[in-house]
């Protein structure tokens, strides 16, 4: 979700490009297994690519008391807010449904659920609670969604299996999502986007929510750098120790997933505070303030031209045919540098293309606003 730059800490916007560009390249590398820190844990766990989505969340609840604080700072109307809110959530699920659809849309099969949509919703949800509560209750809330989730995933049987059960297919938030979603599902069982996953997912963008405000007090440079820090330590401990009765899990988006995450996510926010806005150490953050300016952009842009270069054929010389991207791949990439080596250039090169591109609208002063 993109703001704008006019009075926002520069370290915010590198934290969103680092995180959107480590998306992009995991949507590229995340099948390949001979990269296993972009594969996703199989189900139990956490790897280095897990990471990834709830940093972008917690990101995006940062970015809310910077947009929508300074707006009712300068007495713009709640309700106009709301309305505001309201329709970056409807543009981001409509988008998150192209994205999902394309280039068929067969509204039979269509994912209903997806990346956009989740950060539509944890920012729509997000939003409502800083409009409502002061900094302590929004706190309560994240806790309390937190919580609960965790009540329901281990205390409200399931059809079939009983209660506290997280397998794939017995698991509540599954049967949940076949319950309204059969057959919109990014599988036939479940969703690692899923309907009731949101309910935590939201608390994640909340911890983002309280990183903001306490970016934009009063309080010293240096003690806020070590306040966040200190409070992601403290939130990694309890999704460690969490862990132990609700098993830290993406896909499920677990009660300690969020602790866990939201810390790492506090931990790294303070890093690149301290580095960046406070030593002034921004020799090398321009690269990620231009992808973090136009994020959403860049994201649906990468993954809709990527599935045209899937979707569009080459015919060879045999007669036989591959899909663009295979022929790009193959004969550009793999045939000098190897199999491995070729898929991650390709990975990086197709990044690179998309910097080029944003930076042309950085220059240019054009950020696109979803």
């Amino acid at each position: 979700m993109h703001f704008s730059l006019e009075g926002r800490l520069v370290s915010l916007d590198v934290f969103r490009g680092i995180a959107i560009s480590l998306m992009i390249l995991t949507y590229h590398l995340s099948g390949v297994t001979y990269f296993t820190a972009f594969q996703h844990a199989d189900w139990h766990g956490w790897t280095f690519a897990d990471l990834i989505f709830p940093f972008f969340v917690f990101i995006v609840g940062v970015a809310i008391p910077f947009s929508l604080g300074s707006r009712l700072a300068r007495g713009e109307n709640r309700k106009k807010l709301l309305v505001r809110v309201s329709r970056r959530l409807v543009i981001l699920f409509v988008l998150g449904l192209i994205v999902n659809g394309f280039p068929v849309f067969d509204l039979s099969t269509i994912r209903v659920m997806g990346v956009l949509q989740r950060i539509g919703l944890c920012y729509f949800f997000a939003s409502l609670v800083f409009l409502s509560f002061k900094e302590r209750g929004q706190f309560v809330v994240a806790v309390l969604l937190s919580v609960f989730y965790w009540m329901l995933m281990t205390l409200v049987p399931v059809p079939g299996y009983g209660a506290g059960v997280l397998t794939r297919e017995g698991n509540l938030a599954a049967y949940v999502d076949n319950l309204l979603l059969r057959g919109h599902l990014f599988t036939g069982a479940w969703d690692p986007e899923g309907l009731l996953s949101t309910i935590p997912a939201v608390a994640t963008a909340l911890m983002g929510v309280l990183a903001g405000q306490h970016l934009r007090s009063d309080k010293g440079s240096m003690e806020k750098a070590v306040n966040l820090f200190f409070f992601g330590t403290l939130c990694v401990v309890i999704g460690f120790l969490w862990d132990s009765w609700f098993p830290i899990n993406k896909n499920l988006w677990t009660s300690s997933f969020v602790a866990l995450t939201g810390g790492m996510a506090l931990i790294f926010l303070a890093v690149c505070y301290y580095l960046i806005d406070v030593r002034k150490w921004s020799f090398w953050t321009k690269p990620f303030v231009i992808f973090g300016a136009n994020a959403i952009a860049v994201y649906v842009l990468s993954i809709l031209v990527d599935l045209t270069l899937i979707y569009v054929n080459v015919t060879l010389a045999d007669g036989s045919s591959v899909s663009l991207k295979t022929f790009v791949l193959e004969n550009f990439f793999t045939s000098w540098a190897g199999h491995v080596n070729g898929v991650l250039l390709y990975a990086v090169a197709y990044l690179m293309l998309w910097l080029g591109i944003t930076a042309i609208l950085y220059k240019k002063r054009i950020f696109i606003k979803v």
